[in-house]
């Protein structure tokens, strides 16, 4: 869940990884484009081999695992197995303890994830083991083409480290073989294997890494992992500051306890399932040069933990009955988290039961509280998910997940929950609710309605570490009438997905009498919907392209119902892919949203009142409301100009992009027109600003600029006359214009004194305009980057400009048969400024 755009946490990309498929003997993998720095010393000249108990002495401190870890004094031994020669290990390494006194902004909380790698040891000439970073960006394994011998040459995967063997074992009873290998150095250096990302570590400003200040904590090894734990010192350098040089100075020491987790990847890998744009699910792919006879693929598969009904249940399964899964999906409360909130964290976890019921599962997912008497278990043993509570002040939470790179299976997740989300929380339900809600007119609230916020953030996290993306279309498809029907939104809820970002329905009037059941988020329609999608098991599909005609006609079916679409939270053009919006109608849904902000409004100072305090409180709530209200704004702004876009296959009916309609592109201007050009005063009511300092001329301004900002872009203007060439009827860039100045500049025609408010914003839509003389569109400077066929200076011939231009002209115009006429001198002297303003655009020289 995106609370806050500060997380160093690894974003949800669509591309973020890629990885290969289930893997043939014979296949081939790509080069990482970069290998992983070790940063250790060289091994030490050795003169082979030594008997294995002249190296593992009767001394060491041995513990057998996926690695036997060997320590003899202050010496450190990997016994690797030759049965896990050439096996896939994916290491994840995490902060365990964060340094005291540091700019934690920046990130560097305990359980933060650092670095992720996958390794494979293998055996090198001169008695070596080598350590070889892998990458699954590219494959081919048809062994008879020639493409699968050139794409081999291509990929020698990179020798990150290599390592003398100390000693050659034999086990006595299994006679199993295996390499002795001296990793002390290893772990007392400074690598990006186990330790920081070299990302991670510029972000957090560390420099210098001090050995003589770092040490082994401990090594534990389990039966398919092994965990290193160190604490690691560097100098830690001053935050950068854009646009500055490094600050002077060397900085200082910063110490952390690190955790690395080797994992041996499944020997027999999960069928992966291909991604389908019309459910949203994280991937990870390849590029395969088999699948195209004529070129390659971009293969995507998408993200998900492996179901499987238990060998006894398959017969039950298939006959439509609910089973267990051999292994369940399980999130532990880490155990610093408050007591009181462990419960809603564990319900959050439990939701999604009912959605796993929708595949065929019973008992899917739980969440429990973490054990106090399993010596195995710890939080940064990534063998276990969890959901870890951080004492930071930011107000966010975030639900990443480990997968295996070569099928998009999720390993394990460990879920960020930071301290301060529950500010957030308190914010967005005062600011949505608090109109219909007395439970949330006070600046504290009750734990038991804290608890249930904390609950569905907990359930849209898990949702993340489920595989889900965010689907901001969800909220569109609810009408928004039916927001203030009691019995049915309480019964079907405010949207069809809780993995939208459509937090409360802010819709609701007090008449209404709507309840909380009414207000929150919920497991809808669509999580079902898309759980059953990717983890209903299709036993007869044999590989992932046999599952393809199935999972369609599936989806083909299921998208019958409206309520079921996904639409993507990256489509910057269509107005029904939207965060923090509600029903199918921008301009109704925000109208009511506007009348509860008013009467919150009128209230606020009662309901922020604090004894023996200051206004400050009063202050940033009132900060809430007006952000808010610019929330309404960009919803409905966004429908002109607006493309909607449908991802469909080729057996559905239906365009897949088409253009907002004309009547509600003029029903969104005409909504702009009345409750945001038309100064919104109501804002200011009950003292407020005199009570809080606050600028009331920026509040206003600062709405109307982000709003003409995107209608005069180039990027609109683009889309507008794109529509008028396939239809000629369309809401033209010309028309949408027109309408703007005549609300903008409807004092002219009759001469009516222009105040403070209405002039600063025909100041900031006549430099908007000037803008768009010198900026090129978007669609047209990516076009101008060249390219088979593409004019180099398209840029340079795109209408917008031109549209804007004459525009500047016909208003420049106007002013100047009008301005004489006024009598008011501040409205005579800010009419002749902007003549002069369009004159030097138009003409520079």
């Amino acid at each position: 869940m995106r609370l806050t755009q500060s997380m160093f946490v690894a974003a949800f990309a669509l591309f973020a990884n890629v990885t290969e498929a289930q893997r043939p003997s014979g296949s081939t993998t790509g080069t990482t484009p970069t290998a992983p720095t070790t940063g250790a010393p060289a091994p030490k000249p050795s003169s082979g081999p030594k008997p294995y108990s002249e190296v593992i002495t009767s001394k060491a401190k041995t513990d057998k695992g996926l690695l036997i870890t060997h320590q003899v004094d202050d010496k450190y031994y990997f016994e690797i197995p030759d049965e896990i020669l050439g096996r896939e290990i994916l290491i994840v390494n995490r902060i365990s303890k964060a340094a005291a006194a540091a700019d934690l902004g920046r990130g560097g909380y305990a359980g933060d994830q650092i670095g992720e790698n996958v390794i494979a040891f293998e055996k090198g000439p001169n008695n070596k083991i080598f350590v070889k970073a892998i990458s699954h960006q590219e494959k081919s394994v048809d062994s008879t083409g020639g493409m699968y011998q050139s794409v081999r040459n291509s990929s020698l995967q990179p020798i990150a480290s290599s390592f003398p063997v100390a000693a050659y074992a034999k086990d006595s009873v299994s006679g199993a073989k295996g390499s002795v290998i001296d990793v002390t150095d290893f772990l007392m250096g400074d690598n990006d294997i186990l330790f920081f990302d070299a990302r991670y570590k510029r972000a957090l400003g560390l420099n210098a890494y001090q050995k003589d200040n770092s040490y082994i904590e401990k090594i534990r090894s389990y039966p398919s992992n092994t965990q290193i734990k160190t604490v690691k010192t560097y100098v830690r350098s001053a935050p950068a500051i854009p646009g500055l040089p490094p600050a002077p100075g060397g900085g200082s020491p910063t110490t952390y306890e690190l955790s690395s987790s080797m994992i041996l990847l499944p020997a027999k890998q999960m069928q992966p399932r291909h991604y389908d744009p019309r459910v949203g699910y994280f991937a990870t792919g390849y590029t395969d040069f088999d699948a195209n006879p004529q070129g390659i693929e971009r293969v995507r598969m998408i993200t998900r933990w492996k179901l499987e009904p238990k060998d006894e249940d398959i017969e039950k399964y298939k006959r439509g009955e609910l089973v267990e899964p051999k292994k369940p999906i399980i999130f532990y409360i880490d155990p610093a988290t408050p007591k009181k909130w462990v419960a809603y964290l564990k319900k959050g976890v439990d939701d999604w039961q009912v959605a796993f019921e929708a595949a065929g599962f019973k008992n899917a997912i739980f969440g429990k509280e973490a054990p106090t008497n399993d010596p195995e278990w710890s939080l940064e043993n990534a063998n276990y998910s969890a959901i870890v509570y951080k004492p930071s002040d930011i107000p966010n939470a975030s639900g990443p997940h480990v997968h295996d790179p070569r099928t998009g299976e999720i390993l394990e997740s460990h879920i960020n929950w930071y301290h301060n989300v529950m500010s957030l929380l308190r914010n967005w339900y005062f600011v949505q609710t608090a109109a219909v809600d007395p439970k949330a007119r006070t600046l504290v609230f009750e734990d038991a309605l804290m608890g249930e916020l904390i609950r569905f953030v907990s359930s849209h996290e898990v949702g993340h570490t489920l595989g889900l993306r965010h689907n901001y279309g969800s909220s569109s498809t609810t009408p928004v009438e039916k927001l203030r029907d009691k019995s049915w939104v309480e019964a079907n809820g405010h949207t069809p997905s809780i993995m939208d970002y459509a937090r409360f329905n802010y819709v609701a009037q007090p008449e209404d009498n709507i309840s909380q059941k009414g207000l929150f988020p919920r497991i809808g329609e669509y999580d079902k919907w898309a759980i059953e999608w990717g983890y209903r098991w299709i036993p007869e599909a044999k590989n992932p392209e046999a599952e393809l005609p199935i999972l369609n006609k599936w989806t083909i079916e299921k998208l019958k119902n409206k309520r079921n679409i996904f639409l993507t939270e990256t489509d910057p053009d269509d107005p029904r892919a939207q965060n923090e919006d509600l029903g199918d109608n921008a301009m109704v849904a925000s109208t009511y949203g506007i009348k509860n902000l008013q009467r919150i409004v009128t209230k606020l100072p009662e309901w922020t009142k604090e004894e023996n305090k200051s206004y400050g409180t009063l202050a940033e709530m009132f900060g809430q409301v007006a952000q808010q209200y610019q929330r309404y704004m960009g919803h409905v702004a966004k429908n002109i100009g607006g493309v909607q876009t449908t991802p469909k296959m080729v057996e559905e009916a239906g365009v897949v992009v088409e253009y907002v309609s004309k009547a509600k592109q003029k029903e969104a201007m005409a909504f702009l027109q009345a409750q945001l050009f038309s100064t919104p005063k109501w804002m200011f009511e009950n003292n407020i600003p005199a009570l809080t300092g606050i600028n009331k001329l920026s509040v206003v301004s600062s709405a109307q600029s982000n709003v003409l900002n995107r209608l005069l872009s180039n990027s609109t203007l683009d889309k507008l006359i794109r529509a008028q060439e396939d239809n000629a009827a369309a809401y033209s860039a010309n028309e949408m214009l027109n309408d703007l100045k005549k609300g903008i500049f409807s004092e002219l025609p009759t001469k009516k004194a222009i105040d403070v408010y209405r002039r600063n914003l025909q100041k900031i839509y006549t430099e908007r305009l000037i803008t768009n003389l010198g900026e090129p569109s978007p669609t047209a400077a990516a076009a101008g980057r060249g390219g088979f066929g593409a004019p180099a200076n398209y840029s340079q011939i795109s209408d917008a400009s031109s549209v804007a231009r004459m525009h500047l002209k016909s208003l420049a115009a106007e002013i100047r048969a009008t301005a004489p006429l006024y009598t008011d001198l501040m409205s005579k002297a800010h009419l002749e400024d902007l003549v002069g303003r369009i004159n030097q655009a138009l003409d520079p020289k």
